[in-house]
């Protein structure tokens, strides 16, 4: 596996591909992030954008490979190996951007609430907004994961597919990821640090049986 992964993490560095989702997410920030904005809100910003930029990773690294050296990587360890690699090296890029995220926010952020009148502890905040920027990188990679080839193999219905269900992630209620940014954007007008930990543990669930169904089907359809 740690072969797999040094192979997929070159093809995705060598491809270039990994730009659009990174100068997406960078934009995100640029535009959701000024300097001496409250702490809490600037997270759970930060973690929100994570999403749609997770789910176009996942699409990079499991489209990225020509078909012909896929099926020789396939024969070599396995298709669901080969698949499992590709979506562990679009989640371990998505990880960057969180902590790069989360550091931007930390440095130019107030640690106040949202009216500047509590003060807002920095540490257990940039914990909270990478636990949330965890939760929204997990939603996004399973969204990543069963939008795309093996599961939905025509780019007509994958694409929107995998942007409708990020969008819709982020603003419906009963998501994690809502659950998550949310608790972060909510706490701030209090000065209240609501740590995603059910969320986060609600997502590695889904995000896990996401990839496991994605990396079985891959075994079967070759």
């Amino acid at each position: 596996m740690i072969a797999l992964l040094r192979y997929q993490t070159a093809l995705l560095i060598g491809s270039h591909r990994w730009l659009p989702p990174v100068i997406l997410y960078a934009a995100w920030l640029a535009v959701s992030i000024r300097s001496g904005d409250p702490i809490l809100d600037g997270l759970g910003y930060a973690a929100g954008g994570l999403l749609p930029a997770a789910v176009w990773l996942t699409r990079t690294c499991v489209t990225n490979e020509p078909s012909a050296a896929r099926n020789c990587a396939a024969a070599a360890a396995g298709p669901g190996r080969v698949h499992l690699a590709c979506v562990l090296t679009a989640a371990g890029t998505a990880l960057l951007l969180a902590l790069v995220g989360t550091a931007v926010v930390v440095l130019l952020s107030d640690p106040r609430s949202t009216d500047q009148l509590v003060a807002v502890p920095v540490v257990p905040a940039a914990l909270a907004g990478l636990l949330a920027a965890l939760v929204c990188l997990l939603m996004g990679t399973a969204v990543g994961a069963l939008s795309n080839w093996p599961v939905l193999r025509s780019t007509g219905w994958s694409i929107p597919a995998g942007l409708l269900a990020a969008l819709l992630l982020l603003v419906l209620g009963a998501s994690p990821a809502n659950a998550a940014v949310s608790g972060l954007v909510t706490g701030s007008l209090h000065g209240t640090i609501n740590t995603p930990w059910l969320p986060l543990a609600a997502t590695a669930l889904i995000a896990a049986a996401a990839v496991a169904a994605a990396c079985a089907l891959s075994s079967r359809r070759g």
